[in-house]
């Protein structure tokens, strides 16, 4: 089969060392995967795997809302003239959260909008972290329209709420986490977007599946990326469709979502 991780963190030193992650995901059939860097900090890392492995690493750079206190002077322009660097590289991952406390919206915004006007102006997709913060999004969106195409990573969301992204351009990627039982409302939304807009994703290490679809297990309760085909075929199989029309289709819709990656 042929599945793409559309969201993960190859960098995170909480995964082991990168070349063994990356051959046990081809290993058992992923063929691309978009990384998606936290901070200027990890910037390095991701374009180091990327250059490692152009064929298979699609590097994101980006500023995630748990670290928007963390930024520097002129990160705006080193961000621009990494993007401009790698031209087949997208933005992310950055957002607005309200799970946490600090930093507050307020920090949050501003960086997060300024990614906005870097990735529509660079004609770049981005990858949006919302957790808790509709509200705060839409506000976000008034201030900052998104680029044309966005992925709302590990969407949770309501399907009212994909039903008012849908139109801006926005896709969806679905992680193993929301296979617990406990989460099945999520997977009822998935069952309900349009086909074209649906990802898979692992968020590795995060968002570890249910012990039962771990076929690659880590220390530590981390996820391994390598999990990513038993999660799609269990997603296949809540959405009435075979795996292997599942990884055909998530592919195809995350080539057009990150085209020309």
């Amino acid at each position: 089969m042929n599945w793409t991780d559309s969201h993960n963190h190859l960098q995170d030193p909480r995964l082991p060392e990168a070349v063994d992650v990356i051959r046990e995901m081809k290993e058992v059939g992923i063929s691309r995967c978009f990384v998606n860097a936290t901070s200027e900090e990890d910037w390095h890392s991701v374009e180091k795997l990327a250059l490692a492995e152009p064929e298979f690493v699609c590097p994101a750079f980006g500023i995630h809302p748990w670290k928007a206190h963390l930024t520097k002077k002129g990160w705006p322009q080193r961000l621009i003239e990494l993007l401009e660097k790698h031209p087949h590289g997208s933005l992310g991952e950055c957002g607005v959260d309200r799970w946490i406390s600090e930093p507050s919206l307020e920090i949050q915004i501003p960086v997060f909008t300024q990614q906005l006007r870097i990735a529509r102006e660079l004609k770049r997709p981005v990858t949006i972290h919302c957790l808790k913060a509709w509200n705060a999004l839409f506000e976000a969106f008034e201030k900052e329209a998104p680029p044309p195409a966005f992925l709302m990573h590990s969407f949770g969301g309501s399907i009212e709420i994909a039903r008012r992204l849908i139109p801006l351009g926005a896709y969806f990627s679905f992680s193993g986490y929301f296979l617990h039982a406990r989460k099945s409302a999520v997977v009822d939304v998935f069952r309900q977007l349009p086909k074209d807009r649906i990802l898979v994703e692992t968020d590795a290490p995060d968002m570890l599946p249910p012990s039962g679809l771990i076929i690659h297990p880590l220390e530590d309760s981390h996820n391994h990326p390598a999990n990513l085909p038993s999660i799609g075929a269990a997603l296949a199989a809540s959405l009435g469709m075979q795996p292997h029309d599942l990884a055909a289709l998530t592919t195809d819709n995350a080539m057009r979502l990150f085209r020309p990656c």
